[in-house]
């Protein structure tokens, strides 16, 4: 059986990882469903949290920037992110022009 470096692959890292994993979705449930911050800052804080909580699992889980040479792991995750960007922003302009093209007009 292979010994991995403390900290890395052991069920006390995983399950901390969980742990910390879910305090963040269960903080961004509660921010979306008790409204705390005002109208314009509720979406940004929501997405901070995200942002925050995959930071996270990155770092604990797929050990994004432990190895000594991550170029190729920051390559991929960065080609990731850009294939993410695109499904996300480019199905919402398709649902606005959608909704803009079978709206009726006056």
């Amino acid at each position: 059986m292979q010994e991995h470096p403390t900290g890395q692959g052991s069920l006390k890292a995983y399950l901390s990882g969980f742990t910390i994993a879910l305090a963040f979705t269960l903080l961004a449930y509660y921010v979306a469903t008790q409204h705390i911050f005002s109208d314009w800052i509720h979406p940004f804080s929501i997405g901070a949290l995200g942002l925050i909580q995959s930071w996270l699992l990155l770092y604990l889980f797929l050990d994004v920037g432990k190895e000594p040479s991550p170029q190729w792991n920051v390559l991929s995750l960065l080609f990731t992110i850009m294939v993410t960007l695109i499904l996300v922003l480019g199905s919402i302009w398709i649902m606005y022009h959608l909704n803009y093209n079978l709206m009726p007009h006056d």
